[in-house]
C-alpha cells in the first residue's frame, strides 16, 4: 500500500526471508522531480531481523581486501555504497569475497573513496555444486552476445571460462575489465559467493596443450559436422570435472575436431536444431547442471 504525508511517501511491503516473513518499511523523500532518498527499516515484532536473514530485494557488495576483522571496499564499491546508496557508519551490509564466503558487517568508515566494514559474521557459501565446469567458448563477432553468455553462465553456475581462438573465430580482442564486471554483477545478482575464473583468449592448439592436459573426468566437443551425434545429456556423468568446447559462428574446423578427439574429447550433440554459439554454450552449461541434480 502507499500513503502520502507532507510531501513524503511511505511504502510498506512483505518480503520472505530464509525462515520467516518480515516487514519492509521504506521512507521516500522526494528531491525535485527525479531523485529520491531511501531508508530501509527491517522490523519483526519491533526488533531488527537477525543479520543472517536474506531478504529480497537486497544489495550485495564484493570485497576481497579483508584484514582481520575488517573489510576494505574498493573505490568503485565504496562509491556505490556511500554515494549511490548513501550508506553511513553504523549501517549493516552484506558482501561476498569471491572465493566462497558470505559476510555480514557494520560500516565503521564511509567515504566515496573508502568504505571500511567491521565483520560481524562469516559464513560458507552454499553455491558449491560438487562438480567443476570449465567452458571454453569462441568469442563472437557481436560482443554483446558473448557478454550475455558470460552473465547467464555465471547465474547458472560455471567455474572457469576460457575464450577460445579457433580457425573461424572473428574476434581477437576482448575488454577483460568489462567482462570481469559483468561476471561480478551476475554473481552478486544470483547470490554466488564464488566468482568464475575468466582466462585470457587462448589459441585452440595451445588450449589443448595446456588446459586440456589437466585432469577432467568428462570432455565434450559439440559440433554440426556430423548428424545424430549422441546427446550431451546421455553422456554427462554426475560429479567430477567437465570441460566443454563451444565453437564460433562457423563452427570448429574438421581439423580442430580431430585434434580435440585425439585429446580425449567426445563428440556430442545438443539437439536437433542448429544453435547460435551463445545459445549452445548455455544449453551445454544447463545440461551439465541437470545431470548433477
Amino acid at each position: 500500500m502507499k500513503r502520502k504525508s507532507n510531501g513524503n511517501s511511505l511504502f510498506v511491503g512483505i518480503f520472505q526471508t530464509r525462515e520467516q516473513f518480515c516487514t519492509l518499511k521504506v521512507g521516500v523523500w522526494n528531491i525535485g522531480n527525479h531523485k529520491f532518498l531511501l531508508k530501509l527499516f527491517l522490523l519483526k515484532h519491533n526488533t531488527l531481523i537477525p543479520t543472517n536473514a536474506i531478504f529480497a530485494p537486497m544489495i550485495i557488495f564484493f570485497c576481497n581486501q579483508i584484514k582481520g576483522e575488517f573489510a576494505y571496499f574498493s573505490e568503485e564499491e565504496s562509491k556505490h555504497c556511500s554515494q549511490v546508496l548513501r550508506k553511513k557508519p553504523g549501517d549493516l551490509v552484506q558482501f561476498i569475497d569471491g572465493i566462497g564466503h558470505w559476510y555480514t558487517g557494520q560500516i565503521s568508515e564511509a567515504s566515496k573513496r573508502q568504505v571500511v566494514v567491521k565483520i560481524t559474521k562469516k559464513e560458507a557459501g552454499t553455491d558449491h555444486t560438487g562438480f567443476r565446469l570449465h567452458m571454453a567458448v569462441a568469442p563472437l563477432k557481436s560482443m554483446d552476445r558473448f557478454e550475455w553468455f558470460l552473465e547467464k553462465a555465471t547465474e547458472i553456475g560455471v567455474d572457469e571460462i576460457t575464450p577460445l581462438m579457433t580457425e573461424h573465430t572473428e574476434r581477437s580482442k576482448l575488454r577483460y575489465d568489462r567482462l570481469e564486471k559483468i561476471i561480478l554483477s551476475a554473481a552478486k545478482q544470483c547470490l554466488r559467493t564464488r566468482l568464475p575464473k575468466l582466462n585470457e583468449l587462448v589459441d585452440f592448439e595451445v588450449f589443448m596443450k595446456t588446459f586440456a592436459t589437466k585432469e577432467a573426468s568428462s570432455r565434450f566437443i559439440p559440433h554440426c559436422h556430423v548428424a545424430n551425434l549422441p546427446h550431451l545429456k546421455n553422456n554427462c556423468q554426475a560429479a567430477g570435472d567437465v570441460t566443454i568446447l563451444i565453437g564460433p559462428e562457423g563452427d570448429f574446423s574438421l581439423q580442430e575436431v580431430q585434434i580435440a578427439k585425439s585429446n580425449g574429447f567426445l563428440e556430442v550433440g545438443l539437439g536437433a536444431n542448429r544453435l547460435r554459439t551463445e545459445t549452445a554454450a548455455i544449453v551445454a552449461c544447463h545440461t551439465v547442471h541437470l545431470a548433477n541434480i
